[in-house]
């Protein structure tokens, strides 16, 4: 297939464009810097784009089947001044209406678009079990959610079939919050965060990987599908698997008040509770290769 990426050098998007790329797979790269266009030495190919702008380069988009859509700023980058949540939301809102918009005027529209989204969707649900049929929450990245979902509307008013796959924590050693969290283990400095009772919703980076492929291949699935391990665990589960992993302590606990101190309004996310499990997923017969936690944390170091 001819396959377009948005957010392709980030940590999800390299990993799927080498993922597609070592399958045969044609691979069309969505960047920002018209030096950067053209066919690049790993065999895809990029055309340009500006988000912000509503620009898109639709002849490169030319005879594209599926699009997955993974471009936004980075939620844990900076702390959450007012700057910085504008631009969470507007480079995920803008971008995927540009997106969006440049795909259904396409003659020829792709068959799906997998845009992204996150288990932010459902807000802080503390123990409670969550799938699909959960409204959405009522916070910040709740509402960002909200927004960024709906601004695909024009893709699939086009008949583009669109997918939602709601990410919860993707673990790797080479980026996102396990890049950061995992140095600070192997130096004995690893240590629940909060009181650690906050359910996180993980998932490893090679399913990750395997279910965005598993979305854009089956036609029965649109809407929102939920991207995480089917068994959820604290924080404080995570921290002593991590710990026992790499045969070091976890003795640092990190008080609530600090993590404030640090993160601003971001460490509500951090000590915030998600306990979402994958149920389309599940039901549509994907198989976790790491559904489990300490399967996911050997997978990822």
């Amino acid at each position: 297939m001819r396959i377009a990426v948005t957010g392709s050098t980030g940590l999800i998007g390299s990993a799927l464009v080498d993922s597609l790329l070592a399958d045969g797979h044609q691979v069309v790269r969505l960047v920002r810097h018209r030096s950067r266009t053209g066919p690049r030495p790993d065999g895809t190919t990029a055309v340009g784009w500006n988000p912000l702008l509503g620009q898109v380069d639709r002849a490169g988009l030319a005879g594209v089947e599926a699009v997955v859509h993974l471009a936004g700023a980075g939620v844990g980058d900076h702390r959450w001044t007012d700057a910085y949540k504008r631009e969470i939301r507007e480079s995920r809102v803008l971008g995927t209406e540009t997106l969006a918009a440049a795909l259904a005027g396409l003659d020829e529209p792709p068959k799906v678009l997998v845009s992204a989204s996150a288990v932010g969707y459902y807000g802080q649900t503390g123990d409670r079990v969550i799938d699909e049929s959960a409204p959405a929450g009522d916070d910040f990245l709740a509402e960002v959610c909200v927004e960024w979902e709906a601004s695909a509307g024009a893709a699939e008013r086009a008949g583009i079939r669109v997918v939602h796959p709601r990410t919860g924590l993707a673990l790797s050693a080479a980026g996102g919050a396990g890049g950061r969290l995992f140095p600070l283990f192997r130096l004995g400095l690893g240590g629940r965060l909060g009181d650690g009772r906050q359910y996180w919703s993980f998932i490893s980076l090679a399913d990750e990987i395997a279910a965005l492929r598993f979305l854009i291949d089956r036609e029965d699935l649109s809407g929102p599908v939920n991207l995480t391990a089917p068994e959820p665990v604290t924080n404080a589960e995570l921290t002593a698997v991590v710990g026992r992993v790499l045969n070091r302590p976890t003795p640092f606990p990190v008080p609530r008040a600090v993590l404030g101190a640090v993160l601003g309004e971001l460490a509500i996310e951090v000590v915030g509770s998600h306990r979402v499990v994958p149920r389309k997923l599940l039901d549509a017969g994907f198989r976790f290769a790491h559904p489990d936690v300490e399967s996911a944390v050997r997978a990822a170091l």
